[in-house]
């Protein structure tokens, strides 16, 4: 299983104050250094944390493939045609939200996300769609082309403890379903060195992208050892 670092919340701290620092691209060079397998920044219609030449200097100048995580816009297609990034991760998006706060309702966008789909794997492009553990989305997702799904963790890691068995049991059931169908299977989302251990019980996972906890330890810890832990604590991962 591969870790992929997102580095949002290194821009986050840069634009709080308008300054130059600190650097993402800094933060995935360290990423690197450390064993991560590849970086994932969340270019944001409204911009509040990476830019846009914060993509293209990702893209170019770090040795990690890069995974584009962005809203189903034209604007930002086109973007990600431009550069193509090593994989897209299509999200939801709303101006009003701190994070991402769910996943794509692939049923009620099927035929948007159909188009963009197809239009960015014929460009090279591989692409994910971010979806809660729906056994009806994850049908539509295949359905649709789409060759990755990531599944939501979030509802799972911010549970209360009693709460999480059967949360853990959904993601167990979905990530099955979605391997069956020929999809490969990514998770995201809350996960930290508390959680993880349940994260670990979740089938056929081949990347997990964590951003916040591994940024938050590396104000403390730095970046290398942030990343380090994680990558630690997931090779327990039996698959």
């Amino acid at each position: 299983m591969k870790l992929g670092v997102n580095i949002d919340h290194v821009a986050t701290l840069r634009q709080a104050r308008g300054t130059v620092y600190p650097d993402p691209l800094d933060a995935a060079i360290l990423c690197a250094r450390a064993g991560a397998h590849g970086i994932t920044a969340h270019l944001r219609e409204d911009r509040r944390h990476i830019q846009d030449d914060d993509i293209l200097r990702l893209r170019e100048l770090q040795s990690l493939p890069l995974n584009l995580e962005m809203a189903n816009v034209e604007s930002i297609v086109e973007i990600a045609l431009d550069l193509r990034p090593a994989e897209v991760c299509l999200v939801p998006e709303k101006r009003q939200e701190l994070t991402t706060e769910g996943g794509l309702d692939v049923l009620a966008h099927r035929e948007a996300l159909r188009s963009t789909v197809h239009c960015l794997s014929e460009a090279g492009i591989q692409t994910s769609l971010f979806v809660e553990a729906d056994l009806d989305v994850l049908d539509a997702c295949k359905e649709i082309g789409a060759p990755v799904v990531e599944l939501h963790t979030g509802a799972y890691c911010e549970a209360e403890p009693n709460d999480r068995p059967l949360l853990l049991e959904q993601l167990i059931r979905a990530a099955d379903h979605a391997h069956g169908l020929g999809l490969r299977v990514n998770a995201g989302h809350g996960i930290n060195l508390e959680n993880l251990g349940g994260i670990l019980c979740i089938p056929h996972l081949d990347t997990l992208n964590i951003g916040h906890s591994i940024i938050c330890r590396a104000v403390f810890h730095g970046m290398e050892r942030a990343v380090g832990e994680m990558l630690e604590a997931m090779q327990e991962y039996e698959g």
